[in-house]
């Protein structure tokens, strides 16, 4: 009986309770990742739970520059009212330059990305976002392989 009863409520939470997703969004991703940086992100619905998310970053601190391109897939569910939460996965490709007094460096990465956040959709087409995106890298001569990235959006859905 407690089986049945978890199935119950898990099937509920993931099906019953999902809300539309707006057919598009776009907007801006403001976050930190070892340094201020800014995404142009862009979502678009695949049904009424998942969605795709497509950002293209810009990040600086002290002495490193880097441009990030990230995709992600994403599964949605309502909260309550105007509030979801969801959780995704992706990957994307960098590039980073380091300046260092009269030294210079540079590479390229790959990254696998997991994602999870909450948001919350206004009464006319605006949405804003908090979310946290653990990423792994794999590259040439980058010495750390795993970032934090904690970011705020505001999405305009269209």
């Amino acid at each position: 009986m407690k089986k049945f009863f978890l199935t119950f409520v898990l099937l509920n939470s993931f099906f019953l309770f999902s809300q539309d997703l707006s057919e598009n969004a776009i907007g801006l991703r403001l976050g930190s990742n070892d340094g201020f940086g800014y995404e142009l992100s862009y979502q678009r619905a695949l049904g009424d739970k998942n969605r795709l998310e497509a950002n293209l970053g810009f990040r600086n601190s002290n002495d490193i520059d880097a441009f990030k391109a990230v995709g992600l897939y994403q599964w949605v569910w309502q909260l309550e009212g105007n509030f979801n939460w969801f959780a995704g996965a992706g990957g994307g490709l960098a590039s980073w330059s380091h300046k260092h007094h009269n030294t210079k460096d540079s590479g390229t990465y790959f990254l696998g990305a997991g994602n999870i956040g909450v948001e919350y959709h206004f009464d006319f087409p605006l949405m804003i976002a908090i979310d946290y995106r653990p990423e792994l890298y794999f590259g040439d001569g980058f010495s750390d392989n795993f970032g934090n990235d904690i970011a705020i959006s505001v999405r305009y859905k269209f």
